[in-house]
Order: C-alpha cells, then sequence, then structure tokens
C-alpha cells in the first residue's frame, strides 16, 4: 500500500499565505531584535566606558616604556624578577586559603538559615548582614586591637592555659587571613543561601522514606542541590581577595605584601604607571584563567554526576 500523507500538500492559495507568515514572523522576530538592542544599548554603553575602556588604557599603559616607545619590558620586569612571582604565589594562594576557610565557616551557617523558621532565621540573617554596615577599614582596625598581644584573644588563652605567653596574631599571615574571612564569609552565605532555598524539601523526607539516612541524603541530595550558590559563592570570594589591599597592609603589618599593594607601590615610586598597569593585566588574566578552570571543573562535574 503507497504511503498517503494524512495532511494534504499546500496549494497555491496555501503556500502564498504560509510564505506570508513566515516573512511576517521574520519581520517580528527582527523588530523584537532591535528592541532589545536599543533597550540594552544604554547599559552596553555604560559598561563600556567604566570597564571595557579603563582595561584598554591600562593595557596601553603597560606596553609603554618609560621612555614612550612600545616595549614589553614591563612584562620582561615581572618574569626576571622572582619577588614578583611569589608575590603573585602568596596572593593566590591567600586568597585560596580564605575561600577554603570561609566555605568550612559559611556552609553551616546558610544551612541554618535555611531550615530554621522564618523568625529565627531572619534574626541569624541580620546577625550575618551587620557586617555590611560597617566599614571594612574599621572592622580590619578592631581585629588589629583584638588580635594584638595584649589583646582579648591572647588574654584569654593565657588565662585559659592554652599559651603560657602571648603568641603573634597580627603583623603576619595569621592576622591577615582572619581579618579577610572575617570580610568575606558574608559573600559566600547570601548565593549559597538563595540556592539551598530553592531546594525542595520534600527530596530530604523523599530519600528519608526510601531507607538513606540523613547525612547519605544530604551528600547525595541536597549538597548537590545547592553545588551552583556554593560554586557562585567560592568564585566570588576568590576574585575579591585577589585585590585586597587595606586588610594586609594592616593586618599583615608589611611582612605580607599582596600584588594589589606592590601596584600601589609601584605608583607612588616610579614616574610612569607602566610596571603598575602590567602587574594589573597579569592580574586580570591569570584571574581569568583561574574562572576558566573553574567552571570548566564545574561543568565536569556536573556531567560526572
Amino acid at each position: 500500500m503507497a504511503n498517503v500523507s494524512i495532511f494534504p500538500a499546500p496549494g497555491p492559495i496555501g503556500q502564498a499565505e504560509f510564505e506570508a507568515n513566515r516573512r511576517a514572523l521574520e519581520r517580528d522576530r527582527r523588530a523584537e531584535t532591535r528592541m532589545r538592542i536599543n533597550l540594552t544599548l544604554p547599559a552596553l554603553l555604560v559598561v563600556f566606558v567604566l570597564m571595557v575602556c579603563p582595561i584598554l588604557w591600562l593595557l596601553s599603559l603597560s606596553v609603554v616604556a618609560g621612555d614612550g616607545r612600545l616595549s614589553l619590558e614591563n612584562y620582561a620586569l615581572f618574569f626576571s624578577e622572582q619577588v614578583y612571582v611569589e608575590m603573585f604565589l602568596k596572593t593566590f594562594m591567600i586568597a585560596f586559603v580564605v575561600t577554603v576557610i570561609c566555605v568550612f565557616l559559611g556552609y553551616p551557617v546558610a544551612y541554618l538559615l535555611a531550615i530554621l523558621p522564618p523568625a529565627w532565621s531572619g534574626v541569624l540573617m541580620l546577625a550575618v548582614l551587620v557586617p555590611f554596615w560597617t566599614s571594612g577599614l574599621v572592622r580590619t582596625f578592631s581585629w588589629l586591637i583584638i588580635l594584638q598581644r595584649n589583646g582579648i584573644v591572647n588574654k584569654s588563652l593565657v588565662w585559659l592555659g592554652v599559651i603560657d605567653k602571648p603568641i603573634s596574631l597580627v603583623h603576619n599571615m595569621t592576622g591577615t587571613v582572619i581579618g579577610m574571612v572575617h570580610i568575606m564569609v558574608p559573600f559566600l552565605i547570601l548565593p549559597l543561601y538563595a540556592s539551598m532555598k530553592a531546594i525542595d524539601g520534600n527530596l530530604m523526607r523523599a530519600g528519608a522514606n526510601l531507607g538513606s539516612s540523613p547525612t547519605h541524603a544530604f551528600f547525595r541530595i541536597f549538597l548537590p542541590l545547592s553545588m551552583p550558590g556554593l560554586v557562585a559563592g567560592m568564585i566570588m570570594v576568590f576574585v575579591m581577595c585577589l585585590g585586597f589591599y587595606i586588610t594586609p597592609a594592616i593586618l599583615g603589618g608589611g611582612k605580607i605584601k599582596m600584588i594589589a599593594q606592590r601596584i600601589e607601590e609601584s605608583i607612588s615610586l616610579y614616574p610612569t604607571w607602566g610596571p603598575a598597569a602590567a602587574l594589573a593585566v597579569l592580574l586580570l588574566l591569570m584571574t581569568a584563567v583561574c574562572l576558566f578552570v573553574s567552571l570548566k571543573l564545574v561543568r565536569w562535574l556536573a556531567a560526572g554526576r
């Protein structure tokens, strides 16, 4: 039996109507595209002026030598001086350590915020948001007072018998990390809390009904579903830590120098901005590479799951 289509082939009139409808849809689509471009063009222009132009300006400064000629000597200085390499490594190491500590401190707080009743959750959220209402400079100097040899931390440890004499908690890596963690923890809690609130609580109860223990259900259900918020918070904390200046300068006491401090010193000590611009461009490129690798890793983990 020959194959017979239940839909008749369009005749001349039907074909003309079909073509007219197709052209009308294309016109509507082009009009919608133009409308979207017109609506977003002012915002794109602001982004270009405030973000792209400064980056292009820095890039141009980084390839200009002290005598005004085009040169890569500013970048060659970075690769020839071991101190710059060590400073970059220290900057990324501190950012990584602060991010890890923020994860261990912020995840339980975000989880508690997500499961508490609204009244208690609001009180705890208020405690999380209070640091945003205080200047970062004030918080940094507060940690300088708290962690000094005669501060409350050392006095408490001596009184409890944990240590025999005050220990150095500031003007070193310890004080720098503590101050940065205090500032950055809310930036991890907020996106993580938003991700956790979107998780359906019935999923955990369904896992329990199927015989899963609370721990097993958490690691197999809740943790994977909260991963987008966790990754977003980690990336935000890590990238912001790379540009820290005030906290390392005060709590590090000049002994812990991150790349932002070196950029400021280059601008202050040298008559040209070339070395500082080169350091800023290198930091931007390394940050972009880290973000690219992180996104690839997240996609790989999601595909494997």
